[in-house]
């Protein structure tokens, strides 16, 4: 699942190899365009309507799992494209024309990174930069995410399931490496929708990467088959990042997991 960006709000998305399209969670869209504060029930009494009316699009509009707020995967209502196109018609917001705009770029960017893939980190750069990240930062991101899926590749090869089974095996080595779980880190910094890593320090990117690189190579050494032999390889490989910041903390003194987050830093900011 990737996370699009529009106008600073999160659009949820799917790359569908299979059918060479985006599919794009209806919710998000809707919250973008109207601003609801509900944009769930805004869709559910939009769909009843859409019904009533007679029109297909509701019947079109599939179903995919996605990450929620909470760090869990639930079936999400998606649409392509050009049902996308078809739904803006239905929403009055003056966002209509600029997402349309929105939608062609980003199908326009997608085909420019299937031929460059080099362009698609040349472009998270970019948005990282936007954003006040410092240029090492920025550096430790990109290898954070190419660690991570270098990791879920080798799960996938194993036998373990995309959505739930991928969230609870980086729960074992969230909780190995940092004492705490993804959803816990993220109370701890006082995250609500916030990607979690997007709002690390160095140093908890650092043993984030050291905990799944450590998984991913023992993986490729013991071949583990299926969820319960990857969950135990998860643990210790979370436990070899877990011993490595126990030792820092100890001769230095300081906690690595602690409240210190991008999203804090730019509210000191703005308190100045």
């Amino acid at each position: 699942m990737d996370i699009k960006l529009f106008e600073s709000k999160q659009v949820r998305s799917v790359w569908s190899e299979a059918d060479q399209k985006w599919y794009f969670s209806v919710v998000d869209v809707i919250e973008v365009l109207t601003e609801s504060p509900n944009p769930r029930k805004y869709w559910s009494v939009l769909k009843t309507r859409l019904k009533k009316e007679g029109g297909q699009l509701t019947t079109i509009c599939s179903q995919l799992k996605m990450k929620s707020a909470d760090g869990k995967y639930y079936l999400t209502d998606v649409a392509d494209t050009e049902q996308l196109l078809r739904l803006i018609q239905s929403v009055p917001s003056p966002k209509a024309e600029p997402f349309k705009v929105w939608l062609a770029k980003v199908g326009y960017e997608r085909i420019q990174e299937i031929e460059n893939p080099e362009l698609a980190q040349a472009r998270m750069r970019d948005i990282y930069r936007a954003k006040g990240y410092s240029e090492g930062w920025i550096d430790k991101r990109i290898r954070g995410i190419a660690v991570r899926d270098e990791l879920t590749g080798e799960w996938k090869n194993h036998g373990v399931k995309e959505g739930l089974e991928y969230s609870i095996l980086t729960a074992e080595i969230s909780k190995a490496t940092f004492g705490v779980t993804p959803s816990e880190h993220k109370d701890f910094k006082g995250l609500k929708k916030q990607n979690l890593r997007d709002h690390m320090t160095d140093l908890e990117l650092i043993f984030a990467m050291l905990g799944e690189a450590s998984t991913t190579e023992i993986i490729k050494v013991q071949n583990p088959v299926g969820f319960q032999e990857n969950k135990k390889v998860a643990k210790r490989g979370g436990d070899i990042a877990g011993i490595a910041r126990r030792e820092l903390e100890e001769t230095t003194g300081k906690k690595v997991v602690n409240p210190d987050n991008y999203l804090g830093l730019e509210n000191k900011k703005k308190l100045k």
